[in-house]
């Protein structure tokens, strides 16, 4: 039997992640699982700057970039998500995005990691890497990847509502 009682999706707040959302929030009313939500905000202030003039407004850049992730976070979430599922939005900060992620769902017992990939081809994976393909490889629990768009079994509340009446 397979239980979960810890799900967490992680967002970049593209397609392919609002596809996983679905996902996990389905996973979480399923088993009646706790839903959180995970986006990794860029670390804006690690990175160099090749004028000294805008060192001074990094820190309040920092806290845009973090402040607007927990909103749009938190808007994922619907009130019954929080009542039913103890669903919680959470941003972290760093640059090492596929670590945070996997770090997060090991200290917090996290039974299933749910992510959106974007599937691109080899040479822009080459290139860029694929923080979905890491999570996969370090993670301390099964992932599950979700490319949009493809074939979805999720459907929405709505359209599920139309097709029982």
């Amino acid at each position: 039997m397979i239980t979960l009682k810890r799900i967490l999706v992680a967002t970049d707040f593209g397609d392919a992640s609002e596809a996983a959302f679905n996902y996990g929030r389905e996973f979480a009313r399923t088993f009646k699982a706790r839903l959180t939500v995970l986006h990794v905000a860029e670390n804006v202030l690690t990175r160099a700057v090749g004028a000294e003039g805008y060192m001074a407004t990094f820190p309040d850049l920092q806290r845009d970039v973090e402040e607007a992730a927990q909103k749009q976070a938190e808007g994922l979430l619907s009130d019954e998500d929080r009542k039913d599922l103890g669903a919680a939005a959470i941003v972290m900060t760093s640059n090492a995005t596929a670590l945070t992620i996997t770090t997060y769902a090991r200290e917090t017992n996290v039974d299933l990691i749910i992510m959106g990939t974007h599937g691109r081809g080899t040479v822009a994976h080459l290139l860029m890497g694929s923080v979905a393909e890491r999570v996969v490889r370090t993670a301390p629990c099964p992932v599950l990847t979700v490319r949009h768009p493809e074939h979805e079994f999720v459907m929405p509340d709505a359209l599920v509502a139309v097709t029982k009446a």
